[in-house]
């Protein structure tokens, strides 16, 4: 009897953790769904209009891909421009808006190949190693962010001399996706084999 409670608890374990990713892609279908939804219902609620709101909608759309658009091609939109210099000017939001664009640019930025770096650092002690984003650099000391898992938004900042620093070749996505599984999605057997 205590082995099939057992075997009963282990399928419904393994269960839980082959659903999981399916109700997170799902709770963020439905956060998005219920953002637009509301928004949805405010401009309706302002101008009860169906046309007025898909016309709002429509708009939206092209002004988005008109600023994506001109990013891409001069790397600023004078719509962000503006509002840059409007936010700057408001105390403490200023500095969170700052932090939240450097942190975005970290991992959105196509330019920036060292935003894109990850290494691998001695952490929490020696002989213990793990993936770090590098986010800034000067001289040989390297700014890096720890991401713990399965997180991998928390974590820690630290700055190390490059000589502690082993390169790696996994990007971003591949560092995160090692961090979010907790290490069951690595392919850079080789890389870690090579660690001291």
């Amino acid at each position: 009897m205590n082995d099939y409670i057992k075997k009963i608890l282990n399928d419904f374990l393994i269960g839980v953790f082959a659903v999981i990713p399916i109700v997170i892609v799902l709770q963020i279908i439905f956060f998005v769904q219920s953002l637009v939804s509301d928004l949805f219902q405010v401009v309706y609620g302002f101008a009860d209009s169906y046309l007025y709101t898909a016309i709002v909608f429509v708009v939206s759309f092209v002004l988005l891909i008109s600023i994506g658009n001109t990013i891409v091609k001069k790397g600023r939109s004078w719509v962000i421009n503006v509002f840059d210099n409007v936010i700057s000017r408001i105390p403490f939001l200023n500095t969170i808006y700052r932090v939240l664009k450097k942190v975005i640019n970290m991992f959105s930025s196509r330019e920036q190949t060292m935003a894109k770096e990850v290494v691998y650092v001695e952490y929490p002690k020696e002989g213990i190693w793990v993936p770090a984003y590098v986010t800034n650099k000067h001289e040989n000391k390297y700014v890096l962010f720890i991401p713990t898992s399965p997180n991998p938004t928390s974590g820690f900042t630290v700055i190390v001399d490059k000589s502690k620093l082993k390169t790696s070749a996994m990007n971003i996505e591949e560092a995160t996706s090692f961090i979010v599984s907790v290490g069951v999605d690595y392919n850079k057997v080789t890389e870690a084999i090579d660690l001291p």
